[in-house]
């Protein structure tokens, strides 16, 4: 169940519109690393969590937080638009106006009605395919602790990108809940280790004995590159705990793959030399 409070989080409240930046905001909100992706992220992550407890309940709490960012951003990119010039030679004739015509979404006004949307900066629209929720807590908050480094990232990016004291106020409260929530998912991670619930390799409970020994723990060295095999990647002890990281040239262990002849009803390329298709097909079916 979810209610809403129409106070907000954090203010979010321009000191004068601009309608270039509010383009460049949305894809904070509707980009692969927006709110929208991580709010859906987490929501899922957690109505998806069989293991109920603290990590359901904290999937649960930032992804509801993480709905109150969305409507900050919304919010301020509806404030950006405030008296979006609707012509070229409207940028002339006001302060307003000037904040520029040329670099605005056309579908801002458009398609919006000068309000924001669940897209990109690009104007390409936010899609559920950005969403992570595998059911492993383990790979998951991996990869929620990289959508935390590649939004906190953005988010910093966009704060050079204006001179708006109201702007930039809001950007630094979504930066410093970005600091905290990549520390959340890297805190989350080593608890999962140390209530025994999930290790690495993902998934631990996969048996090693499965695995071929000798690509468990190699670095293929498959570049030119003379320093590929220089860190921490190829040497010393494994990361699991079992065994040691070591390094080895690429090399091939099978054979040139040889692919039989393709169904002639689909009409691949190529075919014998002087011989139809359909001569083709009757010699494969005699």
């Amino acid at each position: 169940m979810f209610t809403h409070t129409q106070a907000l989080q954090y203010e979010a409240k321009p000191d004068g519109p601009d309608p270039d930046f509010a383009r460049k905001l949305q894809e904070v909100l509707g980009g692969q690393w927006g709110e929208m992706t991580v709010a859906t992220q987490y929501l899922l992550q957690g109505w998806n969590c069989r293991l109920p407890g603290k990590y359901k309940d904290m999937l649960l709490s930032i992804g509801t937080e993480e709905l109150a960012h969305v409507e900050i951003l919304v919010t301020m990119i509806d404030r950006l638009l405030d008296h979006i010039p609707l012509k070229p030679d409207a940028s002339d004739r006001s302060k307003e106006a000037a904040a520029g015509y040329g670099q605005h979404n056309p579908q801002h006004p458009l398609t919006n009605g000068g309000g924001a949307s669940y897209m990109d900066s690009m104007g390409n629209p936010w899609t559920g395919a950005y969403v992570t929720a595998s059911g492993n807590l383990m790979a998951d908050f991996h990869y929620n602790a990289t959508a935390e480094m590649q939004g906190r990232l953005q988010v910093s990016r966009l704060y050079n990108m204006t001179d708006d004291p109201g702007v930039k106020e809001t950007l630094k409260f979504l930066i410093a809940r970005d600091h905290m929530h990549q520390m959340q998912w890297l805190a989350a991670i080593e608890e999962l280790k140390a209530d025994g619930l999930e290790g690495i390799p993902v998934p631990e409970a996969f048996p090693l004995e499965e695995e071929p020994a000798e690509f468990g723990y190699a670095f293929i060295v498959a570049s030119d590159g003379p320093e590929a095999a220089a860190g921490r990647w190829a040497h010393g002890p494994a990361l699991d705990g079992r065994g040691e990281m070591t390094a080895r040239p690429i090399e091939a262990a099978a054979d040139a793959p040889q692919l039989p002849p393709g169904d002639p009803r689909l009409f691949g390329t190529p075919q014998m030399p002087g011989q139809s298709m359909l001569q083709k097909a009757k010699d494969l079916l005699t």
